[in-house]
């Protein structure tokens, strides 16, 4: 009974032994798709800020260019009824045109 003992207690030992094995190739593991994880994190943002920048700079030029247009239509409205009495006044003023 005592070699049965003593044969399961190597038998534990060897399994615990080829666990923690295991572990310790799992673990460093771990330990490097955690560094490259966290290398990548920082590049991504890294990348998000600098497409962030370039949306602000496009969404400037882009609102520029709205309230340029904004101003021209403005203006336009209010020039519009000018410009049409004008064209009238000059096409009722004509005299018709004699045919040949």
């Amino acid at each position: 009974m005592a070699m049965n003992v003593e044969a399961e207690i190597r038998d534990l030992k060897r399994r615990v032994s080829e666990i923690e094995g295991s572990f310790g190739f799992l673990t460093e593991q771990v330990k490097t798709v955690h560094k490259d994880l966290l290398g990548f994190q920082e590049r991504t943002e890294q990348r998000f800020d600098k497409v962030e920048g370039r949306l602000n700079r496009m969404e400037s030029k882009i609102d520029s260019v709205d309230r340029k247009i904004d101003t021209k239509v403005d203006g336009l409205a209010k020039a519009l009824p000018g410009i049409i009495s004008d064209t009238m006044r000059e096409v009722l003023n004509e005299k018709p045109r004699k045919k040949p």
